[in-house]
């Protein structure tokens, strides 16, 4: 489905940037094998054809543009792929808050988005796995690990309310969107140890197993990723059994 200028989703659509980032973070996501022939010609185009607009920045694809939570993307499809952005990694560097989190709201919020967090989290994680750990790039990972945990992975910090009832439906793909499930999956492949701050977001994932053991699809979104990985919600999905087993198993290992 890629065209020959490197992108997804056809000159038609005027948002090809957006088509392109879902799609490769989903051959991410699945694993294809980035020393394959098929990722190796796929992230050839992209590179050698994509650049920003100039109110984005104008940059190569792979250097990414303005907002915190498409750069997060960018720098974890490009880490996995051959192609971590130094560039990136310090733009993200700066622009992490005071309470520990990234909103592409900023500067003119000062409060962290759990949305534009998470996002940031999967990139600079797969940038360390690629390039190897460093001092400024784990601190910002361990400060955003304490915004998340602070917080119950969905709570409030000053109120102890949830703050939006949406993230303890689950979904997949997730594109940009926060849920607990995509949370607590993160931490688990980052290697955290859990502690009781996740405890209440483990049980609600292990209460909605059904009785044939899987999980559902509960909030799909409307963003394109041209082929359908699941059914329809209400119906059992894959990708949430595979993800919630995996953060069971991963509670289940904690030191006791």
């Amino acid at each position: 489905m890629q065209s020959p200028k490197g992108n997804w989703g056809g000159d038609a659509d005027a948002r090809n940037w957006l088509c392109t980032s879902y799609t490769l973070l989903l051959l991410k996501d699945l694993g294809l094998d980035p020393l394959s022939e098929e990722a190796r010609k796929s992230i050839s185009l992209v590179r050698g054809h994509i650049t920003w607009p100039q109110q984005m920045g104008g940059l190569p694809y792979f250097d990414g543009e303005t907002e915190p939570c498409v750069n997060g993307w960018i720098l974890g499809v490009g880490a996995y792929f051959g192609q971590a952005s130094d560039r990136l990694v310090d733009r993200l560097l700066g622009e992490q808050l005071e309470d520990g989190g990234w909103n592409c709201d900023a500067p003119q919020s000062r409060r962290s988005s759990f949305h534009s967090t998470i996002c940031v989290l999967e990139g600079l994680f797969e940038y360390e796995k690629a390039k190897g750990e460093t001092a400024a790039v784990t601190e910002a990972r361990v400060r955003a690990h304490e915004y998340l945990l602070e917080r119950r992975m969905f709570r409030s910090l000053s109120t102890g309310e949830v703050i939006d009832p949406n993230w303890t439906r689950f979904s997949f793909p997730t594109t940009w969107h926060y849920d607990v499930l995509r949370g607590l999956d993160y931490l688990r492949s980052a290697g955290i140890e859990p502690d009781e701050r996740v405890t209440e977001a483990v049980r609600l994932v292990a209460e909605k197993q059904d009785q044939n053991g899987k999980w559902t699809l509960e909030n799909a979104h409307p963003d394109r990723v041209h082929f359908d990985m699941e059914g329809v919600e209400g119906e059992p999905s894959r990708w949430n059994t595979l993800r919630a087993l995996r953060v069971l198993d991963w509670y289940s290992k904690r030191d006791k």
